[in-house]
């Protein structure tokens, strides 16, 4: 093989990487793209879920539905498939901060009438997108929407933020110790007032304090393995809060 060839064969493997990598850029920034897009344009969601809220039947005569309330974790769930039959609402939204989803939850909450409300928030407020919140600002928000949840009879359900994602990731060391105090603060919180407190971190984190790729395929949002760990955690506190709560 002639100099020439090699330097063909090199100059392609270069042009194919930084296609590569350009690629991933680009979507990258489409994605920023769509959320800045859709962030100027409905600041708070409302319109994200008006759809299906007008289509949803009314809560039937026994019947116990459970509105499952927070970021893209929860949008991710696929309800049908791990909970099937039962009457659960997904009003989960990808990239939302607790200031956007307390504007939001009469909305997609006390209006859908449930017995029990699930709420699994928190994670990006810690980052750049829409403010960046302190850790008592944070608790105050899930404390507001606890509150009127209770003020509405809707049984309430608070889970633990998940492990951190990327162990070395500069940007999740930064959250590590946010996030330890803020699940500190929804425990003591939520056994305070009498709440079922559903703890996912300890059941999804491995020595390092990270999420296996094997539960969260990107080190951040479970898949399949992780969805299957949360379900019975989160049935249980769904039990506990029908027991205890003050709505049948």
């Amino acid at each position: 093989m002639d100099s020439r060839t090699i330097w063909m064969i090199f100059g392609v493997v270069v042009a194919g990487c930084a296609l590569g990598v350009l690629a991933v850029l680009l979507r990258r920034l489409r994605s920023l793209l769509v959320y800045y897009w859709r962030l100027w344009m409905d600041p708070f969601n409302l319109h994200r879920y008006a759809k299906e809220n007008a289509e949803l039947a009314a809560v039937g005569e026994g019947e116990r539905r459970v509105v499952f309330f927070g970021d893209s974790i929860t949008e991710e769930w696929q309800l049908d498939r791990y909970f099937p039959g039962k009457p659960y609402v997904n009003r989960g939204i990808s990239a939302e901060t607790t200031p956007q989803m307390m504007v939001r939850f009469h909305q997609d909450v006390i209006a859908l009438r449930p017995a029990v409300v699930v709420i699994l928030a928190g994670i990006n407020d810690m980052g750049p997108r829409f403010g960046r919140a302190t850790v008592e600002q944070t608790a105050d928000n899930l404390a507001a929407m606890a509150e009127m949840a209770g003020a509405n009879e809707i049984n309430v359900v608070m889970c633990s933020l998940l492990p951190n994602g990327l162990p070395d990731s500069e940007r999740w060391k930064t959250r590590v110790g946010k996030v330890e105090q803020l699940n500190t603060w929804i425990r003591e919180y939520a056994s305070r007032h009498g709440y079922a407190f559903v703890d996912y971190f300890p059941a999804l984190k491995d020595a390092n304090g990270a999420m296996p790729i094997e539960q969260a395929p990107d080190g951040v949002h479970p898949g399949p393995k992780g969805y299957e760990i949360m379900t019975p955690l989160v049935e249980a506190g769904i039990e506990k809060a029908l027991k205890a709560g003050n709505r049948e």
